[in-house]
């Protein structure tokens, strides 16, 4: 099954996400998008994620850097209680094409002939659950005129080239599959699970992913009552 080259993050106009998130205050990951918006660059730069090490105990590391907005089953808008993001939104403090984005394990990456602005990496064997096959899905690496931002080595069509962790992949961009539409710059990450068949699942369903914060060793599921931006040791996690 094919996957759709820009996932429901990749419709996000972030300016109505925040404006739904100061309805709702208040709670620490709308205060965060709150601040990214209002904020000077040095305000935002305190806001950032930068994990280019794994943290203890965890397999991944972040694949790009920058506020970790948009959380594993967030019901913020264009997201709903019956309709979770399936992964997480990495927003970028520079402009198109500038913030890198790497390998977060590795794989052998994939991109589907009509995929504008994505990539997919095969993991053959979860670091995290033994006998199970994941599939690490990217999008957004391309501007709004579908110009992509992705590494030579990986055009259109690639099937199974191997990358280390920390390979270089591509550039954060804001494609949205409309040109119209306002996009902030940003990474869409998510963890798929295979099809069983050695394939991946659609992405645009939720029950076809899992949580990546231990992948992470962050804590990035909206539904956790304790985020924060460090390595975090407990994952437990109960409904807010």
């Amino acid at each position: 099954m094919l996957l759709v080259t820009t996932s429901l993050a990749g419709m996000v106009v972030l300016g109505l996400v925040v404006k739904l998130a100061r309805r709702r205050l208040p709670s620490p990951p709308n205060q965060a998008l709150i601040d990214w918006e209002q904020g000077d660059e040095e305000a935002r730069s305190e806001l950032i994620a930068r994990q280019k090490e794994a943290c203890p105990g965890a397999p991944f590391i972040l694949p790009a850097e920058g506020l970790i907005g948009l959380l594993y089953g967030d019901p913020r808008g264009p997201y709903s209680r019956s309709r979770l993001h399936q992964g997480i939104d990495i927003f970028s403090n520079n402009g198109p094409g500038e913030t890198p984005v790497f390998a977060a394990f590795d794989g052998f990456v994939t991109r589907e002939t009509n995929w504008v602005s994505s990539l997919i990496i095969r993991v053959p064997e979860d670091p995290l659950r033994d006998k199970r096959q994941i599939w690490l899905y990217y999008t957004h690496m391309a501007d709004q005129k579908g110009n992509d931002f992705i590494e030579d080595l990986f055009p259109p069509g690639t099937r199974e080239r191997f990358v280390e962790q920390g390979s270089l992949l591509g550039y954060t961009g804001n494609y949205s599959g409309d040109p119209t539409r306002a996009l902030w710059i940003h990474l869409h990450f998510s963890v798929v699970l295979d099809d069983g068949r050695g394939s991946y699942r659609n992405e645009l369903e939720f029950k076809n992913t899992v949580d990546p914060s231990p992948y992470f060793g962050l804590m990035v599921n909206y539904q956790c009552k304790e985020l924060n931006s460090g390595c975090a040791a407990d994952f437990a996690c109960k409904e807010q």
